[in-house]
């Protein structure tokens, strides 16, 4: 059995774990009350116990494993209340930002030699850095050595400037650094989508060949690709033709403000839109991050549509082969929801490092 073996706690559709099995981790169990996020965590993860349900009415007993056996425990707590978007309950008062305690709870009657949190970035600026400290005091008075971090998706070989907090803790006295960025790896939405086929707006392909053969592709669409022989899940949401219509003035990069103010009459004040609102990807540059991209209009560099599914996961370093479950709306929110598996696995890798330098002690 392999002695390093995880338990995903808040995993959603799996992103977290993905990357943690490609760092080495056998991961054994998960918790998630979404049913379509528990049901791809299943389907792309078939020998870990997957538990749907709400982790304020779980025991230890419950995860069935013997707990001596657990490595790391890994996680993200809904981050609904620590998002710099949500500026009106941005406080320790949203009951979004306790469910963390379950988190703590956990982590303190399983006793696993790591956990590492993971979150928002925007949750190290409340109320100027106390809801960090907070949460690490919790980790150091139940025996856990913490470092907290921000770090870059686009650092790690992730097409995506995507900005997480992670906070590694351990219980082995291990003085842990996060990975250095990778030199010279920044991976563009180019080399991310390329190959993947052409759509239309509306447009639902399950599989469907792809653009270029794989000796052709890029490195990072062959990783993509490596146990895959076609694209799957190439679905386009539905926009009506003023949506399209206003697509069809933005230019890469661009977003809500290239569009004519007289497709534009129906916003009471369109001022007041986010800068990531219609905004179009450059194919020379890492994505602009992917959270609810269907809500906020993410465009295909070229295509006047918006991002497929695939494309989506893509660019969030999801491979090929991994398979979503539910409606569209909700796979789309699984994809936005998740941590970069590639992230994960750098980090996670990092972890690993450390724990067997100091086992050859």
């Amino acid at each position: 059995m392999n002695k390093y073996t995880g338990i995903d706690i808040f995993s959603g559709a799996g992103g977290l774990s993905l990357g943690a099995e490609m760092a080495g981790i056998k991961v054994l169990c998960a918790i998630e009350i979404n049913s379509n996020a528990a049901a791809s965590f299943k389907r792309n993860h078939p020998k870990a116990k997957v538990l749907n349900q709400d982790i304020q009415n779980i025991s230890i007993k419950d995860l069935g494993v013997d707990t001596k056996d657990v490595f790391i425990i890994m996680g993200g707590p809904p981050c609904q209340g620590f998002s710099m978007s949500n500026t009106r309950t941005r406080t320790m008062d949203n009951p979004n930002n306790l469910l963390f305690r379950e988190f703590v709870r956990l982590v303190n009657e399983v006793q696993p030699k790591w956990f590492l949190f993971e979150n928002v970035w925007g949750i190290t600026n409340i109320n100027k850095g106390e809801v960090m400290r907070q949460i690490q005091d919790c980790f150091e008075q139940i025996g856990y050595k913490i470092v907290p971090q921000v770090l870059i998706a686009s650092d790690y070989g992730v097409p995506q400037n995507r900005q997480r907090f992670f906070m590694v803790g351990n219980r082995l006295g291990i003085d842990f650094e996060f990975p250095k960025p990778l030199p010279n790896q920044k991976v563009t939405v180019w080399d991310a989508i390329s190959d993947l086929p052409a759509l239309d707006n509306g447009q639902m392909l399950f599989a469907e060949e792809y653009r270029v053969p794989i000796e052709e592709a890029s490195k990072y669409q062959q990783l993509m690709r490596a146990h895959s022989d076609k694209a799957y899940q190439n679905y386009v949401s539905k926009n009506n033709d003023l949506v399209i219509e206003r697509y069809s003035h933005i230019p890469p990069g661009g977003n809500w403000r290239d569009i004519p103010e007289y497709l534009m009459v129906n916003y009471k004040d369109k001022f007041r839109c986010h800068s990531g609102i219609y905004r179009r990807l450059r194919f020379d540059q890492p994505s602009v991050v992917i959270s609810n991209y269907r809500k906020s209009m993410l465009i295909h560099p070229e295509q006047n549509r918006g991002l497929s599914v695939r494309e989506a996961a893509r660019i969030q370093s999801f491979p090929d082969d991994f398979i979503f479950e539910g409606s569209l709306s909700h796979i789309q929110q699984q994809i936005g929801n998740a941590v970069p598996p590639l992230l994960a696995k750098a980090v996670i890798s990092q972890i690993l490092l450390y724990t067997k330098q100091y086992e050859q002690r």
